[in-house]
């Protein structure tokens, strides 16, 4: 005699804590990629003995790699979209600052086309981006 309890097996697989860890990946990596993009573009600037640091809440920073990539306020940007993003945060506004960083070995035409963008735009005040000049100490003057 066979005895059988009259309940079957019941297997299945529960897929909620798989969702649940695939959702937290891609939050993870959301928020990660801004900050990746952003570490690896870098942008050396030419150096220059004078210049004043702009005011952060009325500048619009401009960049331009080496490689030719543009960044408005750390975001890419193509460059046929360039006059588009600059009219979206620099509203016909004069109180707003643009700001061109470009990398030295950038060509002067990818600045001016930037700088010429802007002034059809209405952009309050230009400005390019550059680096404190260090003084060396061969170069330095002596002291009296």
């Amino acid at each position: 005699m066979k005895a059988s309890s009259g309940r079957k097996t019941f297997a299945e697989m529960n897929l909620i804590p798989l969702i649940d860890v695939s959702l937290i990946l891609v939050v993870v990596f959301m928020v990660l990629t801004p900050i990746l993009v952003q570490s690896q573009l870098t942008v050396k600037l030419p150096p220059a003995s004078s210049g004043t640091p702009a005011a952060a809440e009325t500048t619009v920073n401009v960049q331009i790699s080496r490689s030719g990539a543009l960044l408005i306020d750390g975001q890419p940007v193509k460059w046929d979209k360039l006059e588009r993003e600059l009219t979206l945060r620099c509203p016909k506004s004069a109180q707003k600052t643009l700001l061109v960083q470009a990398d030295r070995s950038v060509a002067v035409e990818k600045v001016v086309a930037v700088l010429d963008a802007a002034k059809r735009l209405g952009v309050g005040k230009l400005g390019i981006g550059v680096s404190p000049e260090t003084v060396s100490p061969e170069t330095a003057e002596p002291r009296p």
